[in-house]
């Protein structure tokens, strides 16, 4: 299934939204794209002015930037074959997300967002994702001054976090039932931190697809932090 949740970087005039992509039943967390957004929602007159203020200075976002970013997050979804079954909310970019990708069959389940966040939802494995990231996370909370000041940064935070949500956390609090790279038969019990890092990759020796290699060389770049860091370490490949 694919679900999203939506953050901020720099400031609450730069919204930022990254979509998930997560197996229904392993709750394995596959994989994760973002999209830079426009502020929206009930603003003050001074809040308007601001935000023109910024547009004029440092451009707006990609109005399509969700459909962009979810057609690549369908790229990158692990699949035998061409076909995918796909769960989501009636967010209207998915659809269109699907045409971008014409290689890829969607075969899409639309679920209501009016439904119950019970473990009964269909959706329930993204809405369990999106309540531990914002749990766990405190760059992603609701008010909070630990917000990611680079887009670049919540990406890192989140693939840290995606590591132990696939290979540390056991699906439920509860009840148990192994990580979701047990359900998926990947290992045999959670890691441990010294298995996660005992041994260091080079992406020279380990491809990465082109939007992961974005990420590790650190190119997202933040409007209004332009100049911001890159990856280049001599010994770093």
């Amino acid at each position: 299934m694919i679900d999203g949740f939506e953050s901020f970087e720099y400031s609450q005039f730069h919204p930022c939204h990254f979509h998930l992509a997560v197996g229904t039943e392993s709750h394995f967390f596959y994989v994760f794209t973002d999209s830079e957004l426009r502020r929206k929602g009930r603003m003050t007159p001074a809040q308007k002015r601001r935000r023109e203020e910024i547009e004029r200075e440092h451009g707006r976002p990609d109005p399509k930037s969700i459909e962009k970013e979810v057609a690549e997050l369908i790229e990158l979804i692990p699949r035998r074959g061409d076909r995918l079954e796909i769960r989501t909310d009636e967010h209207r970019a998915y659809p269109r997300a699907w045409r971008r990708v014409p290689s890829v069959r969607v075969d899409h389940r639309l679920t209501s967002s009016k439904r119950p966040r019970n473990p009964q939802n269909p959706l329930f494995a993204g809405n369990l994702l999106d309540l531990l990231i914002r749990h766990t996370s405190s760059n992603h909370k609701r008010e909070t001054i630990a917000f990611s000041k680079r887009r670049q940064n919540g990406a890192e935070k989140l693939a840290i976090f995606q590591v132990w949500r696939n290979f540390v956390k056991q699906v439920s609090e509860r009840k148990g039932g192994g990580t979701p790279a047990e359900r998926l038969g990947l290992v045999e019990g959670s890691l441990t931190v010294k298995e996660i890092l005992g041994e260091r990759l080079f992406p020279s020796r380990v491809v990465l697809p082109a939007r992961l290699e974005k990420y590790y060389r650190r190119e997202v770049v933040t409007r209004l932090i332009p100049r911001g860091r890159r990856h280049r370490l001599a010994y770093a490949d």
